[in-house]
């Protein structure tokens, strides 16, 4: 049974596949109203992933989740209408350029047109002012936050708040709907240990109110309902390595490529340069085994000189065809 604040989170068989692989796969999970849910693993693990699905946020590709009663993935709307996001890097980042109190305000702006009733909007101006003034501070003292302890209280804008002030400031604008789920990104990012423990002393006194929290952590705190994540699964093939080539038969190219067979060819001897040198009665007593080219650049008599060129697509053409006929000269003076 749902709390009036908190929500029941469930999942079974929880996963997200996308176009690289599974982002996450298997979850399970069952917490009740007012737990304090840390989903903990390594870096690209899938953890913002699943922080969205069970948010509603994000499709889901298999199994299923209740968070409040209301069944994913069918009833997304309505989980989101449920579900605020508190700091989550990339989705709701604050604004830089704006002040804190602007950036309440136009939090509570927001909340009021796309989260309240349609009734409240018929109020006088006066009323609408003064309840959008009392959620603020509710916000604020729900998460820690004292506008008189900043540098310029509410005119300090949000690019000289400290990480931990800025992550109040995201939380309350998150309450300032009345959330039943709460939810966090990389909560102790960029975070003292005793800054951590600042933080997660204020989610369990969020969590103590009744609303659920979601936090996506590194490491966990040993009161909280743990839910870990691992390393993404390839699900696909090993890439194939290609196959060496007939023993005593290197494989003629241009440029680098060629450069290389002529390096094993002169290892494994002087004899097996190309295959118009096999051709050859009279053994090569000078192969060219820098420019690797040989006899291959002969008068085109020769079986190899048709695959040459269709091997020629990386390398620059123009530079080792005057080098080739240059080598045929030689070869054929030598001859």
């Amino acid at each position: 049974m749902d709390s009036p604040h908190g929500a029941a989170v469930k999942a079974e068989n929880f996963g997200l596949k996308g176009p690289r692989g599974w982002a996450f796969r298997g979850i399970a999970l069952d917490a009740a109203p007012g737990s304090l849910i840390a989903v903990e693993g390594p870096s690209g693990s899938g953890r913002t992933c699943l922080l969205l699905a069970l948010t509603g946020r994000m499709k889901p590709s298999e199994g299923h989740a209740e968070i409040g009663r209301h069944r994913l993935p069918k009833k997304m709307a309505a989980v989101r209408r449920i579900a605020a996001l508190g700091p989550v890097p990339g989705v709701n980042d604050l604004d830089q350029s704006l002040t804190v109190a602007e950036q309440l305000r136009e939090g509570a702006l927001l909340q009021r047109h796309y989260g309240a009733p349609i009734r409240s909007l018929l109020r006088p101006r006066a009323e609408r002012r003064a309840a959008a003034s009392a959620r603020i501070e509710a916000a604020l003292d729900a998460a820690g936050l004292d506008l008189a302890t900043l540098p310029k209280a509410g005119r300090t804008t949000v690019r000289d708040l400290e990480r931990l002030e800025s992550v109040r400031l995201s939380v309350a604008i998150a309450l300032l709907g009345s959330p039943r789920l709460l939810a966090l990104d990389d909560l102790d990012l960029k975070l003292s240990d005793t800054e951590r423990t600042e933080v997660w002393a204020l989610l369990r006194s969020i969590a103590a109110r009744g609303t659920t929290v979601l936090a996506v952590c590194s490491e966990a705190p040993a009161d909280a309902v743990v839910l870990r994540t691992g390393p993404k699964a390839d699900d696909g093939a090993p890439e194939e390595k290609p196959s060496p080539g007939a023993a005593g038969t290197p494989k003629i190219t241009w440029g680098k490529g060629a450069k290389d067979d002529a390096e094993a060819g002169k290892d494994a001897g002087t004899g097996a340069g190309t295959d118009a040198d096999k051709k050859d009665t009279e053994p090569d007593t000078e192969p060219d085994t820098e420019k690797g080219t040989g006899a291959e650049d002969g008068t085109g008599d020769g079986p190899g000189t048709e695959n040459d060129t269709e091997n020629d697509t990386d390398t620059d053409t123009d530079n080792d065809d005057t080098k080739g006929a240059d080598d045929a000269l030689a070869e054929a003076g030598r001859a």
